[in-house]
């Protein structure tokens, strides 16, 4: 008798398959930093997969003194610099969820992250992060920042690396409806983003970005009553559908034959989700082999279990 065949099993690893990555965080948890700057000198000016590790990194060195060891150890490092601006607007960010949305931010705990960053930005004056973290705090503040501080800090960005995008996610996500904009704005943001971007830029994914930032908005207003529109719809409408259809050849049709990349792996799954629930079978069919077993909790766990909706939709393609 033939054996079963092993059931699909996504893997959610937040590294995305970036394994000396994954050694330099371990690190972290024990309290070493040598990895971590091993690695950082190693990565170079690969700006998205630097952006990728070091918002990692920020994201374990939070819950720990090892940058702040490193920093103590290696005063002139610009490395070290652009980390630790990374991890204290972590810091702010996980004080102000700590608080509670609402609640009052203490403008002086987010003028000290925005500090960190300035200071990063002069101690490594060609890295993109420290302008990608100031768009970052930027949201924190009550009113946001103004809009000439916000352009010179996009500008900043985009002098170092025009299409790098988390840059664009984060101004994306500060125009948007929860923070400081509107859905219409958010949108403008993506669209302007995506119709400017090269082919095989993943820029165009911005709009399947947008289209999630807009679900997640509404229902979690909608919490406790009635909701207030057909979310069938949101994702399957003329408009989220071509959008989809124009991502996929915009991006994948104009990127390089070759393995997904760990910097890769976030935005492909958001083209995938929409893919699924646009409707678009063979082009999620073929994002599914792209992405293999790595998934990404966001956005599926906006929209469901994640693990369920990626093995049931990842399913359904196999079967049509």
């Amino acid at each position: 008798m033939a054996a079963a065949r092993r059931r699909f099993e996504p893997v959610f690893d937040p590294d995305l398959g970036d394994r000396a990555l994954t050694e330099a965080r371990h690190d972290i948890v024990i309290g070493r930093w040598q990895g971590v700057r091993d690695l950082l000198h190693t990565t170079g000016q690969d700006w998205p997969r630097r952006t990728h590790r070091v918002r990692q990194l920020s994201h374990a060195a939070a819950g720990s003194s090892a940058v702040e060891a490193w920093r103590a150890a290696e005063p002139a490092s610009p490395d070290a610099a652009v980390l630790r601006a990374a991890t204290e607007v972590v810091r702010v960010f996980d004080h102000a969820i700590a608080q509670g949305r609402g609640s009052a931010m203490d403008r002086g705990r987010i003028d000290v992250a925005v500090m960190a960053c300035l200071g990063a930005a002069e101690a490594a004056p060609a890295d993109p992060m420290p302008w990608v973290s100031l768009l970052t705090v930027a949201r924190l503040y009550e009113g946001g920042v103004g809009r000439r501080q916000l352009r010179t800090w996009w500008d900043e960005l985009r002098r170092r690396d025009a299409d790098n995008t988390e840059g664009h996610v984060q101004l994306l996500r500060y125009w948007s409806a929860r923070w400081h904009g509107t859905h219409g704005s958010m949108y403008d943001v993506a669209r302007d983003a995506a119709g400017a971007a090269p082919p095989g830029s993943p820029l165009p994914v911005l709009v399947q970005i947008a289209r999630v930032e807009e679900f997640r908005y509404v229902a979690e207003g909608a919490r406790g009553r009635a909701p207030v529109r057909d979310f069938g719809q949101h994702w399957k409408h003329e408009l989220a559908v071509t959008e989809v259809r124009r991502t996929w050849e915009r991006w994948i049709g104009g990127r390089e034959n070759g393995p997904v990349l760990p910097e890769e792996v976030a935005e492909l799954n958001y083209l995938t989700h929409a893919a699924c629930y646009a409707g678009e079978t063979e082009v999620a069919r073929r994002l599914f082999m792209m992405l293999g077993t790595r998934a990404a909790r966001v956005p599926w766990s906006y929209t469901g279990d994640p693990a369920e909706q990626f093995v049931r939709f990842r399913s359904a393609t196999e079967q049509g």
